[in-house]
């Protein structure tokens, strides 16, 4: 081990001095890995809007009747109250980017988010 550490003899055959390195002082962490993020895999299912549970109702049941007044009348709302909920169930879809301007909209939304079945219907 001491032969490690003695100079190297030159060409010539003297002893070539060589001073010793300074390092600093020496870590026993190794560096930080910098880890990029993987992006998550795009999910096979659009992004789903955050409805209320009043607001699914009212689709739920806007769904299964013909008209907006039967469903005022199921829920006992007001036909305003009714459309008011509609048309904020739509401005949420449309913020997710799956805009939903009518009925037909809306059932086929409802069937992709899994709160109605094809069976219902």
């Amino acid at each position: 081990m001491s032969a490690l550490l003695d100079p190297m003899p030159s060409e010539n055959g003297s002893s070539v001095q060589v001073p010793p390195r300074s390092r600093g002082p020496i870590s026993l962490v190794p560096p930080p890995v910098q880890i990029h993020p993987v992006p998550a895999p795009a999910s096979p299912f659009p992004p789903r809007p955050d409805l209320t549970s009043r607001e699914i109702e009212v689709l739920l049941c806007w769904i299964r009747h013909d008209s907006k007044t039967e469903v005022a009348k199921t829920l006992f709302l007001s036909l305003g109250t009714v459309n008011t909920h509609l048309t904020r169930i739509r401005a949420k879809y449309t913020s997710v980017g799956r805009p939903a301007p009518t009925k037909a909209g809306l059932v086929a939304r409802a069937l992709q988010d899994g709160l109605v079945d094809i069976s219902e219907l």
